[in-house]
């Protein structure tokens, strides 16, 4: 009887194990030896060789490229999260709609989640180019906006945002679909316009998908690389070097894993205290 009784109580935990082991493979284990690494000095096989404790880090701070990484990555997610956001919800609200072709339109505005972001910046940088580029064909200009330090950032986030906007569609109407249309009846009766129902009806009535959005944009947005990666590398200079692409080539370039291990500890430890602020506003502005 004891053993069926243990067999019993163990009997659910089973069925935990195979997540638990791909958690702890894919990452725990990469979570921590990410750590271990960044208190060492690497080889360029990535082993570590000598411990130097925070050194990997005092060395990151003291490194303009590495606070400029961080200034231009702030600038990055917030732009990419309010150009996608809004997108999202001006897109959604038309929607929200009953008119003929509304499946066209609706599909045209989630298609940007479907492409994959490498093949959306190979076609944008062939629209942003200098002299056969549609854009400067359309402003009458001859602006090389990708090699250019004004602009180059506005085009990725502008990017990064466009990509970002077809998820945000499908979660803002997703969101709209569940007001009651009542309110809105009940509002007109009252003699509420279009601005007051959407100030003091839709806008709380989306507040619970929207911090949900917000959250899940900015942490897309630190972690942009493919647009990076075939519009710019970096530059020019180092004016879209953001701290995922910082990594990517300390590592990969530089062969420096311990100060890649670091930064993306640093980059983690960021994301990490802005969910948690953020969490702590939710009581605040969300209304369920």
């Amino acid at each position: 009887m004891k053993l069926k009784n243990v067999s019993r109580y163990l009997s659910p935990y089973a069925y935990i194990v195979p997540a638990m082991a791909v958690f702890v493979i894919f990452l725990f284990f990469p979570f921590i030896k990410t750590i271990y690494l960044s208190l060492f000095k690497t080889n360029k096989m990535g082993q570590a060789k000598l411990f130097v404790g925070g050194g990997n880090y005092s060395d990151l701070f003291s490194s303009t490229s590495f606070v400029n990484s961080l200034f231009v990555t702030a600038i990055f997610v917030l732009i990419v999260v309010s150009v996608s956001m809004l997108l999202g919800l001006i897109t959604a609200i038309l929607c929200n709609q009953s008119f003929p072709g509304i499946r066209i339109f609706s599909t045209a505005y989630a298609l940007p989640m479907a492409i994959a972001s490498s093949s959306a910046a190979m076609i944008f940088k062939i629209m942003l180019h200098p002299t056969i580029g549609i854009v400067n064909k359309l402003l009458g200009l001859h602006t090389n906006w990708i090699s250019d330090p004004r602009y180059a950032l506005v085009c990725v986030a502008l990017l990064s945002a466009w990509l970002n906007s077809g998820i945000n569609f499908l979660y803002f109407s997703a969101g709209l679909s569940n007001i009651d249309n009542t309110l809105y009846e009940r509002a007109s009766v009252d003699g509420a316009n279009s601005v007051q129902k959407f100030f003091r009806l839709t806008l709380p009535g989306l507040s619970p998908i929207m911090f949900y959005t917000l959250v899940v944009n900015i942490i897309q947005a630190f972690q942009a690389f493919g647009q990076v990666k075939v519009l710019t590398m970096g530059g020019p200079g180092e004016s879209t070097n953001l701290i995922v692409y910082s990594i990517y080539r300390d590592a990969f370039f530089n062969y420096r894993f311990g100060s890649a291990a670091a930064q993306s500890v640093i980059l983690f430890m960021v994301i990490m205290i802005l969910t948690l602020c953020m969490f702590h506003l939710e009581k605040k502005g969300v209304h369920y």
